[in-house]
């Protein structure tokens, strides 16, 4: 269900909140071509149970679908049915990370301080969501990752292009963005061109921190 070689082809989850089914429709295929291959729908927005299904039966294979803002059991197992194949939380719930570690579903929990960030992954989480990232940047998750070297990071809110290097150099695995991946204004129809570069300059952000990372 999940591929974690899909995920790491680009690793970043592309986080979507509130957006219309109209234009979040028109938008996948740019998402895909620019070579995206992870989407998280937050379960508190309008339509998000049609959503996951409908990209899960379309996308099987191109991306992998998640379910985001999971909060309760209810969350998740309605999230589970629509056919997400990952789920992100924005707290630390062990009930719910225990749930998914028995049903081998990937776990991305949202936890801050390192007490809480241990917590969740002594408690099975595929990856820890260090959110939000805006406050502290990536100088906070290399803080982090130098006692606790061993927790995937998945650092997630103000992450862009201009940064997102700096967030993999500091050691996080991926990273998570919303609105600085999918800015509002470039949602309509009419934009497809300017939101078709935009994608290419995230995904180029990215391409070029491999190479020089690979130097």
């Amino acid at each position: 269900m999940f591929s974690w070689e899909l995920f790491y082809k680009l690793p970043i989850i592309g986080i979507l909140r509130g957006v219309a089914p109209s234009a979040l429709y028109n938008m996948i295929p740019l998402y895909i071509d620019a070579g995206f291959t992870n989407l998280e729908i937050t379960m508190n927005s309008q339509g998000a149970v049609e959503t996951i299904k409908n990209l899960r039966s379309t996308y099987e294979g191109k991306l992998n679908i998640g379910a985001g803002t999971v909060c309760t059991q209810q969350d998740l197992q309605t999230a589970l049915e629509a056919g997400a194949t990952y789920i992100v939380t924005p707290v630390v719930s062990e009930k719910i990370i225990a749930l998914c570690v028995q049903q081998q579903i990937p776990i991305f929990p949202g936890a801050y301080t390192p007490t809480e960030i241990y917590t969740a992954w002594q408690a099975g989480a595929s990856m820890v969501k260090v959110f939000p990232a805006t406050t502290l940047g990536a100088a906070y998750i290399k803080e982090v990752k130098a006692p606790l070297n061993e927790v995937k990071l998945l650092p997630t809110g103000g992450v862009s292009a201009e940064n997102l290097a700096d967030f993999f150099k500091a050691g996080a695995e991926g990273v998570g963005m919303g609105s600085q991946l999918f800015p509002a204004k470039l949602l309509p129809e009419e934009n497809r061109h300017e939101l078709r570069k935009h994608f290419t300059n995230v995904y180029q952000a990215y391409e070029q921190y491999k190479r020089s990372s690979a130097k």
